[in-house]
């Protein structure tokens, strides 16, 4: 709006530019230099993919500023690798996790030409064909929206108390957050129920494939909007955005795929 210096999250026109390019996207961010960077392999990447796919990785000035005194230092076109580097200014958070669920949640707001997009925390590496993964988990399954289900629990009271035990984030802040989906409604999760709408209420939320189709991109704002309202911990909020959907929004099929 007029008037203001900043929106937060503040891009290079140049990059802007190229973003709005993308028709099919591969992210990931580094934000505060809280990991290093896991260059997708080459060989594995199809000659078409490196030609049609953007591989964009979100960093902040410090991030840049390490992975350069490491020897990893953009070249004049701004890539390292495949990853094109986009420093982010004005970060909105001062949590670097908070921060991160811009990118993550938000690629159909980032690359609003985009049709598909995949997310990759810093921590994995890419080692497939972006066209490939696209294939199996979403063309071949119908869907529009693929995410994991957790290795290990399925029900967001179990999610709760470890989080709580790992100190993981502020126990009240945990606290407040899972009284309020409880009142609205959020319940255990019963893996013996034939109907119940998900194979788990807690995804593995590292790695993300997504057709930018309107209830996806609903979807992934309403997601968004609870981290924005809560904690980071996206894991918690999972199950209670998808089902709220799901209630609000009867008439409207949601094609997810959760997979092991």
């Amino acid at each position: 709006p007029p008037g203001l210096s900043s929106t937060l999250f503040d891009l290079d026109e140049n990059d802007k530019a190229y973003m709005n390019t993308c028709v099919i996207v591969v992210s990931s961010c580094i934000f505060g230099s809280t990991d290093y960077l896991r260059r997708p392999d080459r060989r594995m990447i199809s000659e078409y993919s490196k030609k049609n796919v953007c591989f964009v990785m979100f960093v902040d000035k410090q991030t840049l500023s390490t992975l350069s005194s490491d020897g990893n230092i953009p070249n004049d076109r701004g890539y390292m690798g495949l990853w094109r580097i986009v420093v982010v200014r004005n970060l909105p958070y001062k949590d670097m996790r908070k921060t991160g669920k811009v990118p993550k949640f938000l690629s159909h707001r980032l690359f609003p030409s985009s049709r598909y997009s995949i997310w990759l925390d810093s921590k994995l590496r890419l080692i497939a064909d972006p066209m490939l993964i696209i294939e199996y988990f979403l063309w071949r399954t119908r869907s529009e929206y693929a995410i994991s289900n957790h290795y290990e629990r399925h029900c967001v009271w179990e999610e709760v108390l470890r989080n709580k035990r790992l100190n993981k984030y502020n126990h009240t802040a945990i606290d407040e957050q899972f009284a309020v989906y409880q009142s609205d409604g959020l319940t255990v999760f019963d893996p013996e129920d034939p109907n119940t709408p998900l194979p788990s209420y807690v995804p593995e939320g590292s790695f993300i494939i997504r057709a930018h189709t309107p209830m996806s991109n609903l979807f992934s704002c309403l997601w968004f909007n609870e981290v924005d309202r809560f904690t980071s911990r996206d894991q918690l909020s999972f199950a209670y955005t998808y089902l709220k959907l799901r209630r609000m929004n009867p008439d409207k099929p949601f094609h997810l795929n959760m997979f092991k």
